[in-house]
């Protein structure tokens, strides 16, 4: 659902809806007649059949906007959120002022056309929407039903505490189904390799945000993390294609990082290395990876840039990022692990010079180079001058 308004916006643009309805589905028997007709072509272009047809219902605004919220609470819970948003703070991703349980409503509900729950293996088209995007939408969410058959989307997409395994994930299944969706609705199977129709595609998303208010208002690391998958995940599975020749990757075969979907030369010898804190967790309130995508975001955070720029690698090897309730306010320690010395030494000058800008009131900031198992890393401290952490920093094993 997320950032797919300017999925949309993007393929009707440069492709068009062949076969375009009328009028908007307005119950449960028309919808299931325009995924009926919408499943043969799906079929094809993903290269696998249903081994049943997808159920298929018509939903109000007002129920996708409960729908929502469900599942916020069930995949994001208040404690969570709660961490997330004292993390990004800390990092300066986040102003203090954001409601992170608004805004995230706000960008989830706009522009829903329609939507496949994994949960329940059902499609749902909103009643009033658009009929072209409707269409084009349930061609990308019959993808994701058919993904469903063959890999547990609903345990896939639900972070464990590593969240850069998590969105390297969703960018297959998101970059997948973008791919198959788009060669299937324009009737040309090798659309998707042509250069200069994705090179429009791509500007035609990225423009697309403007057509989206509340998503181009957003921070910035929200912006990233939402359009990640169309393009990343779509460039990543378009790489997939053209070296591996099967539809889809297999749960084993999944990218275990965003640094392998950024850079697939790096995939899948460099498998991201692993970071433990040595102390108790008590009094932590998240405890989470970063990965490249997000220490892209960050770097670009601390220069003010508009977009991050992914191109070069950042030798990223491991991060751990754990954040601390404190009497005098949240506590964050992060440990970052590097390829080599000057992609350690690089990201220690860049982190010195952007925390020292964003250290918040009464609080300190400590940027300091660490090694770990005779490799390279940094470690950042953003805490409240009174926390009694900063006697004994915690550690990593």
């Amino acid at each position: 659902m997320r950032a797919r308004a300017m999925l949309l916006a993007a393929m009707a643009l440069l492709i068009g809806c062949r076969g375009r309805p009328r009028s908007s589905p307005s119950d449960p028997v028309e919808i299931s007649r325009v995924v009926d007709s919408l499943r043969p072509s799906v079929e094809r272009a993903v290269g696998q059949s249903f081994s049943e047809t997808p159920r298929s219902a018509m939903v109000s605004k007002e129920e996708v906007r409960r729908f929502i919220m469900e599942r916020m609470e069930q995949e994001f819970p208040p404690v969570r959120r709660a961490g997330v948003e004292a993390a990004y703070s800390l990092l300066g991703l986040l102003p203090d002022t954001l409601n992170l349980d608004s805004l995230l409503l706000a960008i989830y509900s706009e522009q829903v056309a329609g939507y496949y729950d994994p949960q329940s293996r059902t499609l749902y088209g909103v009643h009033g929407a658009d009929p072209t995007q409707l269409r084009l939408i349930l061609a990308h969410e019959l993808v994701h039903a058919l993904q469903h058959e063959s890999l547990p989307l609903d345990s896939i997409l639900v972070g464990g505490g590593d969240g850069d395994r998590t969105a390297a994930a969703q960018a297959v299944l998101e970059g997948h189904a973008t791919l198959a969706s788009t060669a299937m609705l324009s009737g040309d199977p090798g659309i998707v390799e042509n250069e200069e129709f994705w090179n429009q595609y791509r500007e035609q998303v990225l423009a697309g945000q403007q057509q989206m208010p509340v998503f181009a208002r957003a921070p910035l690391i929200l912006r990233e993390r939402l359009i990640f998958p169309y393009l990343a995940g779509a460039e990543f599975m378009r790489w997939w294609k053209r070296t591996r020749g099967s539809p889809l990757p297999s749960l084993e075969q999944l990218p275990a990082s965003t640094e392998q979907v950024l850079h697939p030369d790096r995939y899948p010898a460099d498998r991201p290395g692993r970071i433990e804190f040595a102390d108790s967790s008590a009094d932590v309130m998240i405890e989470e990876t970063l990965g490249e995508l997000e220490i892209h975001v960050l770097l670009a955070s601390f220069i003010d840039l508009v977009r991050a720029a992914y191109d070069a690698p950042l030798g990223w090897k491991a991060d751990r990022l754990r954040v601390y309730q404190t009497s005098g306010g949240p506590a964050l320690v992060w440990y970052s692990l590097w390829d080599g010395e000057p992609q350690a030494a690089r990201f220690h000058r860049n982190a010195q010079a952007g925390f020292q800008d964003i250290v918040k009131p009464g609080y300190r900031v400590d940027v300091s180079r660490v090694t770990h198992r005779g490799g390279p890393g940094v470690r950042v401290v953003h805490a409240p001058e009174g926390w009694g952490g900063w006697k004994s920093v915690p550690r990593i094993r």
